[in-house]
């Protein structure tokens, strides 16, 4: 099955038409995809309306398929998201959602890549995702800046990407978040064939060796940067849609929605393949 896709923006995204379903289970399609996740970084399938066996199916051809605790689905690697906390135990956590952020960072191999389905959406546009091409915007640094960052390491923690969301929490609160482990990476990661992008985003809460104050302010103004309006590609859903991020060098953010939203959304991760250096 020969297929052809149309770049969104000259950077970021790649968007398919014409699929539906069951027909996206198809080896072309998974090497035209993963062509176009290396290429862009952002795979967009239009009103696709696939199922969640198919959803599975499919990411199995792109990768290793991650089983997703709490999801709440009886899939074990289907995962919805929601605000609902009747439909989802971790509904509590999706305002941290709302600020850019990397999933997995505080593991050793982040998350290859994120396959996201619109079940539910509203007329509002609530809850569109915006990702930031972070590969795009380490090109764009001046090389004296580069050159700085090279030897730079960042700690990044679930704590840090829940302060954000709520910076004043319980003694109770913060002893649960402090439980989950912290990581520390690179700020510039190196892949083994080269490329390079920025590490960085809500998880990261200090620098490595610098004052916090002077690795706050780093941080936030790298943050900045990646997230430039020419390096932001911004999805507005379609009930139906299937979209797929390269989630090692793209940040990502759902816009805000409130708690009795009807935004419904199921997710499937691949497993990461490659250890941040």
């Amino acid at each position: 099955m020969g297929i052809t896709g149309t770049k969104i923006t000259p950077s970021t995204g790649t968007e398919f038409t014409g699929l539906k379903g069951r027909q996206l289970v198809d080896q072309d399609v998974a090497e035209a995809t993963l062509a176009a996740l290396e290429e862009t970084g952002v795979v967009v399938f239009r009103e696709a309306d696939i199922d969640d066996e198919d959803l599975i199916a499919f990411g199995r051809l792109l990768g290793n398929v991650l089983p997703l605790p709490m999801g709440g689905h009886k899939l074990k690697e289907i995962q919805r998201i929601t605000r609902d906390a009747s439909a989802s135990k971790l509904a509590a956590y999706r305002e941290a959602t709302f600020h850019w952020h990397i999933d997995g960072t505080t593991g050793e191999i982040p998350d290859k890549a994120t396959l996201l389905t619109a079940r539910q959406v509203t007329d509002d546009g609530e809850g569109d995702t915006e990702f930031a091409n972070t590969y795009a915007a380490y090109e764009a640094l001046p090389e004296e800046e580069k050159a700085q960052l090279a030897d730079l390491y960042a700690l990044h923690s679930f704590a840090a990407s829940q302060l954000v969301a709520i910076p004043n929490p319980s003694p109770e609160e913060r002893a649960l978040w402090d439980r989950n482990p912290t990581r520390k990476q690179p700020i510039v990661w190196t892949r083994g064939n080269g490329r390079k992008s920025l590490l960085v985003g809500s998880t990261a809460g200090e620098v490595v060796d610098l004052p916090a104050d002077e690795g706050r302010a780093l941080l936030d103004r790298l943050l900045a940067w990646a997230t430039q309006p020419q390096f932001v590609l911004r999805h507005r859903w379609t009930q139906g849609d299937l979209v797929i991020w390269d989630n090692t060098g793209l940040l990502h953010r759902a816009l805000p929605y409130g708690p009795s939203s009807t935004r419904l959304m199921h997710r499937a991760s691949l497993a990461g393949e490659e250890a941040v250096a």
